[in-house]
C-alpha cells in the first residue's frame, strides 16, 4: 500500500522510546528505583561517580533486555559493550551517561499491529541499555529551578525503530503495541505520567521518491493523544517551512499542551558530539546461550500471538481478538469466560461491552471485576439454553456486580426472571393478544412489517418479559399463516 500524502508530502517517522526497567535497584548500584521519595534521597555515591567508586551491572536490568529482545524476535548479543555518552547538563551528575553505542544488547527485530484492517510492521534497529539522567524541577510561581537525582542511574531499554512510520495514527498505534509488550511481559510498568515510558518521534516530510528530510526530534512525549497531535503539528511546520522556501533544520523540539505547539529547544546533536568512548570501569556483558533459552522458557504468551490464537481457534473477529489481549488481564478473563461457557463471541460481546463500560466508569482494572469469568460463563449458558432473555440476562448481571450474590441460578429464581417456554402457556397468550390486535393483524396481512413488530411487543408485554422472544416470534407466523 502506497503511503498517504500530506499536501503532497511524504511523512517519516523513527521512534526513540525509553523504557525504564522494574528492577528494584539501579543499573549499576543498589540504590533504590522507587517513584516518589523526597528529591535527592535515592543517589548514592557511584550513581554520582564520586571518586572511588565503580558501576556494577544489575543482572536484572539485563535478564529484561533479553526477555524484550526474545519478545520482539531480535538476536541477543552474546557480547555487547558499554560506553561513555558526553554531554553537560545540570541533571547529569557524571558528566556522561553510560550507555551502550557500537555493540548493543539486543539487535534487530520488530513490532506487529493493526490499523484498522491491515497490518503494519515496524522494524527495530536496536534496543540499548543505558543509565537514566536525574530530573530538572522548575517553579515558576518562585522563580527557581533545582535539580533531583533520584531517577539518576535508574535503567532504561531505549528501543529504536527504523524510518519505517508514515502518519501520526500508525505513530500512536505502534507505541500502544510497544507499551503493551513491556508491560505484558513485565519488564516496564508503562507509566507515561510517572516517566516510565517516554517516547521520542523523530519526524521529517519529504516529496515522494525523494531522499529523507532533515528530522526534528519531538521529546518526551508522555500521552497517546500528545504524541498525535504533536507529530500533526510538526509536520504541518514543515510542510509550510518547505513551501515558504525555507530548510529545517535539525532539532530537538519540545511539544506545548497548552498551545498546541512544538518549539525548538536546542539544536540536535549527532553521534560525534557525544565523544563516545568505551566506558573503562565496566567489562564487556558477555550473555551465555544457557541464559538466553532459560529467559525464553519463562516467557508468557506474548499478545500478537495469543490474539491469532484467538482468531484461530475461537472464531473471533481479528478486531475483538486484539481488543481483549490489551492486557493480561482481560486476555486470561476471556479465555478462561470462553473456555468455560463454549460461547466465546457470546463471551468476547459481554467483555468488550458491559463489563468494559462498567470498568471504565468505575476506573477499574477486570482483575478487580466483581463478576468472575466462571460466573460470566454460567450467566450466558442461561441465555443459551433459553432459560433467560438478553433482557433478564442484563438484570441478573446488574445484580451479580452490585454484589447480590455469585450464583446465576439462584438470581435467575429470586428475581422471578426465568423465560416462558411453555408452547401451550406462549399459544394461549398469543391468541387472546391476536383476538385484541384485529387492525394490527390486518396490517401485517397486508404487507406492513411494523404491524408484526407490535403484536410481538404486545406479547411480550402480556407475558410479563419472560417469554422467549424467538419462539414467540415463530407462533406468531405460525397462527398468521406467514
Amino acid at each position: 500500500m502506497t503511503s498517504p500524502l500530506i499536501q503532497g508530502y511524504e511523512v517519516v517517522i523513527g521512534f526513540e522510546t525509553h523504557a525504564q526497567l522494574s528492577t528494584q535497584s539501579k543499573i549499576f548500584s543498589r540504590a533504590a528505583t522507587a517513584f516518589g521519595a523526597e528529591p535527592n534521597t535515592q543517589a548514592c555515591a557511584v550513581d554520582l561517580a564520586l571518586p572511588g567508586t565503580l558501576p556494577v551491572m544489575n543482572r536484572g536490568a539485563v535478564e529484561r533486555a533479553i526477555r524484550f529482545g526474545l519478545a520482539i524476535g531480535a538476536h541477543i548479543a552474546p557480547r555487547s559493550i558499554f560506553a561513555r555518552k558526553n554531554y553537560f547538563y545540570p541533571d547529569l551528575p557524571k558528566g556522561y551517561q553510560i550507555s551502550q553505542y557500537e555493540i548493543p544488547v539486543v539487535q534487530g527485530g520488530s513490532v506487529s499491529f493493526y490499523l484498522g484492517d491491515e497490518k503494519k510492521t515496524v522494524r527495530l534497529v536496536r534496543a540499548h541499555l543505558e543509565e537514566d539522567a536525574g530530573k530538572s524541577l522548575h517553579d515558576a510561581f518562585h522563580g527557581m529551578s533545582g535539580i533531583d537525582l533520584n531517577r539518576a542511574g535508574t535503567p532504561l531499554l531505549e528501543i529504536v525503530t527504523e524510518p519505517d512510520i508514515r502518519s501520526s495514527a500508525e505513530a500512536v498505534a505502534y507505541a500502544k503495541e510497544l507499551h503493551k509488550i513491556v508491560t505484558w511481559i513485565g519488564i516496564c510498568d508503562g507509566n507515561m505520567q510517572e516517566g516510565s515510558f517516554r517516547c521520542d518521534a523523530n519526524v521529517s516530510v519529504r516529496k515522494p521518491g525523494q531522499p529523507l528530510g532533515t528530522r526534528r526530534e519531538i521529546k518526551n512525549l508522555n500521552s497517546f493523544k500528545f504524541m498525535q497531535q504533536a507529530i500533526d503539528y510538526e509536520v504541518r511546520w514543515q510542510i509550510e517551512q518547505l513551501e515558504d522556501g525555507r530548510a529545517i533544520e535539525q532539532a530537538t523540539v519540545l511539544f506545548d499542551p497548552d498551545t498546541g505547539e512544538t518549539r525548538a529547544m536546542r539544536t540536535k546533536e549527532d553521534a560525534a558530539d557525544y565523544r563516545y568512548f568505551p566506558d573503562p570501569d565496566l567489562p564487556p556483558l558477555v550473555i551465555a546461550p544457557e541464559w538466553v533459552e532459560q529467559v525464553r522458557a519463562a516467557l508468557p504468551e506474548l499478545p500478537r500471538a495469543m490474539a491469532e490464537r484467538f482468531v484461530r481457534d475461537y472464531g473471533l473477529p481479528e478486531y475483538d481478538a486484539t481488543t481483549l489481549t490489551q492486557s493480561q488481564a482481560m486476555a486470561a478473563y476471556f479465555d478462561a469466560a470462553a473456555q468455560a461457557s463454549a460461547q466465546p463471541k457470546m463471551a468476547s460481546n459481554w467483555i468488550m461491552g458491559e463489563i468494559s463500560r462498567r470498568l471504565n466508569a468505575e476506573e477499574i482494572d477486570i482483575a478487580q471485576a466483581p463478576v468472575a469469568a466462571a460466573t460470566l460463563a454460567a450467566l450466558i449458558a442461561r441465555i443459551q439454553d433459553g432459560t433467560i432473555s438478553n433482557n433478564a440476562a442484563r438484570q441478573v448481571f446488574d445484580a451479580l456486580w452490585r454484589g447480590e450474590g455469585q450464583d446465576v441460578d439462584a438470581l435467575i429464581e429470586a428475581k422471578g426472571l426465568r423465560q416462558m417456554n411453555d408452547t401451550g402457556a406462549l399459544e394461549a397468550i398469543i391468541d387472546e393478544v391476536l383476538a385484541r390486535n384485529a387492525d394490527n393483524v390486518a396490517q401485517f396481512k397486508a404487507g406492513k412489517d411494523k404491524a408484526f413488530n407490535a403484536l410481538v411487543g404486545q406479547v411480550m408485554k402480556a407475558s410479563g418479559g419472560k417469554a422467549n422472544p424467538q419462539q414467540v416470534g415463530a407462533l406468531l407466523r405460525q397462527k398468521l399463516g406467514a
